[in-house]
């Protein structure tokens, strides 16, 4: 996918006013690039299908119902951020939670939700400082191996949280990792963005006993 194609879907999956709000993302991420690394930088320049389209593609994967999105080690926002765009968009009950420990991102963060428009609550710690969250959704997109990503996920889990995590090619050895009751709940959805990149989901009220 080009960056030319990632607009062109991101159009035609949001609204004039979304897209409005993720070009306003888009440039200050350009202009605090410099200063925090907030993306790997090669990637900056396919920051539309690497970044935005690829946060935004988990948004139809939100269980019906979802009034809690929990999303761990957030970064630059992604793909929290956008999710939150989307999810003010859709008029949805949706609550998006940004964990990132690294102030300076969560000034970041803060900018961009501000400027979008859009309310997010911004929880500057530890992933192991945060208090249960209790959440419908839990996200985390590059921030470590998917073993340690369910150990993080554990203590915010209600009776039928789904899991979304975006992996690349590596996903299968990284499931491999998982105890085998976990890899069994497991349904690995293709990803727009790269062939060889897949959405893990996770729906945990299908584990056979406590998580």
């Amino acid at each position: 996918m080009s960056p030319e194609e990632a607009k062109a879907w991101l159009g035609e999956s949001v609204s004039r006013e979304t897209l409005e709000r993720l070009e306003t993302y888009h440039t200050l991420l350009l202009k605090w690039q410099p200063t925090i690394n907030l993306v790997a930088p090669a990637t900056l320049g396919e920051a539309w299908q690497r970044h935005f389209v690829d946060s935004a593609q988990l948004f139809e994967h939100i269980p019906d119902g979802a009034e809690r999105w929990l999303d761990l080690g957030s970064g630059g926002g992604f793909p929290g951020l956008v999710l939150a765009a989307m999810g003010a968009e859709a008029n949805t009950p949706l609550t998006v939670t940004l964990v990132e420990s690294d102030i300076r991102k969560c000034g970041f963060l803060r900018e961009v939700g501000r400027a979008m428009g859009v309310k997010v609550n911004i929880l500057s710690r530890r992933i192991s400082e945060v208090p249960n969250q209790s959440a419908d959704v839990i996200s985390a997109r590059a921030l470590s191996g998917l073993d340690k990503l369910v150990d993080h996920a554990k203590p915010h889990l209600g009776a039928n949280t789904r899991l979304l995590f975006p992996k690349g090619s590596a996903w299968r050895e990284e499931l491999e990792t998982l105890p085998a009751r976990w890899q069994t709940i497991c349904e690995p959805i293709p990803s727009l963005t790269h062939d060889d990149a897949v959405i893990l989901k996770f729906d945990v009220g299908q584990l056979e006993g406590d998580a």
